[in-house]
Formats: C-alpha cells, sequence, structure tokens
C-alpha cells in the first residue's frame, strides 16, 4: 500500500517481460501421488470393476476424474456434460436437486455409484445404484471412517457439519473437534490438534498428510477404497452410517440491526445448555445441535440445525428463528 501511495514503482520495459512456459505433467504428477498413497487401495479397487458414472458439470472434472479413475483400475466409465466450456449443464452446486440427470443415468446405466464435483474438483458427493443420494454430508463421515479404521486419531469439521463424524471419531477411539466455518479454519483446527483427517459438510475432503487443502480426488481415491472392502453396495455402505436431517434456514437483516447483542440475549437465554460462541453461536440439545452465524458476504444470520428428525430440525430452527425475531423486535 506504501508503494502504491507513494507512486513508488517501476514498470518493466517491453522487452524484458519474460516469457510464459507450459508445463502440463501436474494431473500426471498428482494422481501419482494419489496412487501413492498408502490408505489407496488400487488393487481392491480394480478387483471390483465398478461402473462408474460422473456428472463433470462442462469443467475440470471432465478432465481429471475419468483420468484418477482410469489410474486407480476402474475402467468402466459414463461422463455426463464432458465437454470442458465452463459453461455447467445445471447449476454447479452439487446438491441432489441438480443432479437429477446423474441420479437417473445410474439407473439406467445399471452402474455401481455416481460421483459429483463441483467445478474446480474440491467438492465431492456420491450417487447410490437406485439413484438415491449418499448425501454430501457423508462423504466426510464415510472417507473418515476408513482411515480411522486404519489408523487412530483426531478429527475436525465445522460446527454447521453432521454430528455423524463426532460419533464415527469417538467410536473409532479417536477425539473430535468443530471449527470455525471456511476451508482456511478447518485447516487451523486440524493443525492445531493434530488431526488425521477433516473437512467440511459441503463434500470437501482433506487429508493432512496429503495436503491442507479440500481434494476431490484424493477422496474419490479413498472412498472407493473403503467400498472395495465391503460385502454390499454403496446403499449399504451408506446404511452403516446415521441418517441425520440438517435443516438449513436463514433470516435477512436490516443494516442497523446489532447482532452482537443478539447473540448475547440468546446466549443468556440457553445458558444452560452447551454453547460454542467461536463462530457465532452452537448450541446443543440434548442430540441435536444448532448453529446460528452471521453471513461474510449478506446481511443475514444463517440457522442450520440437525436431528434425527426433519421435523424436528425444523422445529429446532423455527424456535431460535422465533427467538432472534422476539429479539429484534
Amino acid at each position: 500500500m506504501r508503494i502504491a501511495e507513494a507512486e513508488d514503482f517501476t514498470f518493466v520495459p517491453v522487452d524484458k517481460l519474460g516469457k510464459i512456459t507450459s508445463d502440463t505433467s501436474y494431473m500426471q504428477k498428482h494422481i501419482d501421488a494419489i496412487l501413492n498413497y498408502p490408505l489407496v487401495n488400487k488393487d481392491a479397487i480394480a478387483a471390483k470393476d465398478f461402473k462408474v458414472v460422473v456428472d463433470a458439470i462442462n469443467s475440470t472434472g471432465a478432465t481429471f476424474v475419468p483420468a484418477l479413475l482410469n489410474a486407480i483400475g476402474v475402467e468402466n466409465i459414463v461422463v455426463l456434460n464432458k465437454e470442458v466450456t465452463g459453461n455447467f449443464a445445471h447449476n454447479p452446486e452439487p446438491l441432489p436437486h441438480n443432479l437429477t440427470e446423474l441420479s437417473n443415468t445410474v439407473v439406467k446405466e445399471k452402474a455401481h455409484l455416481g460421483i459429483a464435483v463441483d467445478p474446480d474438483v474440491d467438492r465431492l458427493c456420491f450417487v447410490c445404484e437406485d439413484g438415491s443420494m449418499f448425501g454430501e454430508e457423508y462423504t466426510l463421515v464415510a472417507v473418515a471412517d476408513y482411515i480411522l479404521s486404519q489408523k487412530k486419531g483426531n478429527t475436525v469439521s465445522n460446527m454447521s457439519s453432521t454430528k455423524a463424524l463426532k460419533e464415527i471419531t469417538l467410536k473409532r477411539g479417536g477425539e473430535y473437534f468443530p471449527s470455525a466455518v471456511g476451508e482456511v479454519n478447518v485447516v487451523k483446527k486440524m493443525k492445531d490438534v493434530n488431526a488425521v483427517i477433516g473437512g467440511e459438510g459441503n463434500g470437501g475432503i482433506i487429508v493432512p498428510d496429503f495436503h491442507y487443502g479440500r481434494d476431490a480426488l484424493i477422496g474419490i481415491a479413498l472412498f472407493l477404497s473403503h467400498l472395495s472392502n465391503q460385502k454390499g453396495s454403496i446403499k449399504s455402505l451408506r446404511n452403516n452410517y446415521p441418517d441425520y436431517f440438517i435443516s438449513k434456514n436463514k433470516i435477512e437483516l436490516d443494516s442497523n440491526i446489532d447482532v452482537k447483542s443478539i447473540f448475547k440475549s440468546i446466549k443468556k437465554k440457553y445458558a444452560k445448555n452447551p454453547i460454542n460462541d467461536e463462530d457465532g453461536l452452537k448450541i446443543e440439545f440434548d442430540n441435536d445441535w444448532v448453529h446460528l452465524r452471521t453471513s461474510n458476504t449478506e446481511p443475514i444470520i444463517r440457522i442450520y440445525s440437525e436431528s434425527d428428525f426433519e421435523s424436528k430440525a425444523n422445529h429446532i430452527a423455527h424456535k431460535l428463528m422465533e427467538d432472534i425475531k422476539e429479539e429484534i423486535k
């Protein structure tokens, strides 16, 4: 900023601008690193002879995901939206209502599973053989279950992610730690507690001894290694995990609203409940929870709640929304 304000800069002469170098080897380097990762079992994956449908969303997934699948022994691949144009065939968020084509094609092709990634291939979710969603919240749960079955350790996810990860971690003898929302916050917490796996409920997998960033490719390889160890289908694997529901809501705010004062009052009202105020307010109710936090980009309060029934999750969310509205009044 000092240099800019003082205009104390010198432009490089046009004849000394340097040069552009092309290096197309990095996809293979990344795939080789995945193949060399100790918990990726290429032989077991190849022996299963999986048929996989991939929704590549007209982006880099069309290049990277099939290349990875071939490298780990998956030869029967159907790719949807495989033209790398950047003009997405549908909303690129890997959410159920955006993946109807993938679900239908998995059933039509009698595939073992479907894979969906986002345009930059760092979020990952799966579709079961019957076209149902494995659940993006459970991508991390399944991969963590596999890693923790091979080595004991701690896990991390953000506060708005499913409690199923905590349950799996405790069952496997590790300790679970919540972080503030945001990949950088998850990574910081993972480093602080020396976690062996972490990520976010949006399908983001972070394998720290591979690298500290969300990576759908290592996620695919680890998930298929896990699935290859199972006797049943991907649907039966999903049935091994609890079936929780997260209700996602929001309240729009006027610019003059004092959110800190609102959160302070709600924290006082629920003082008898376990509360984490590291990122907004996360309040626990026996086996359920609700997370209130402001958005970094919009004048809103997000209200996420989780329970074993959709109606209970919605009830908790609506109760807190009424509390917030009452405080605003």
